[in-house]
């Protein structure tokens, strides 16, 4: 086993007041290995900026800028952390998800579903028409 030692002391990392933190279970858990670089470039920013609750609202064109990618590549990489459970996503609001095991419910799938392209009952769509889908 390394020993560990502070490189830099004069440079020690110290938890800030507005702090957030980036779960270890995302590469323990194969996340990493299964996000493309721009998925998880947005999730960092997320995390980042996100209220204790995981909250957070950008504008499309803000986080564009703030990622310097394009309005599609945004898109594609929200759609990707939604696929993998690790955001939701409502315009204009997001939250990163916990990454505890879920016990998922019809509402939250079909968000996901919307999302995912996975199938969705004909009950679950009229439910969500008929405005008991949020």
């Amino acid at each position: 086993m390394i020993a560990k030692r502070l490189l830099d002391a004069d440079r020690r990392r110290r938890v800030p007041r507005q702090f957030s933190w980036v779960d270890q279970r995302l590469v323990r858990d194969g996340y990493f290995g299964r996000c493309t670089h721009g998925a998880l470039a947005l999730y960092l920013f997320l995390v980042t900026v996100c209220d204790a609750e995981g909250l957070s609202y950008y504008a499309e064109r803000s986080l564009c800028e703030r990622l310097k990618v394009s309005a599609a590549a945004l898109r594609d990489a929200r759609n990707e952390l939604c696929c993998a459970g690790l955001v939701a996503y409502e315009h204009p609001l997001y939250q990163v998800l916990d990454l505890d095991p879920i016990h998922t419910s019809v509402p939250a799938r079909s968000a996901r579903s919307r999302v995912c392209g996975e199938a969705v009952s004909i009950g679950q769509v009229l439910h969500s028409i008929l405005g008991g889908g949020r």
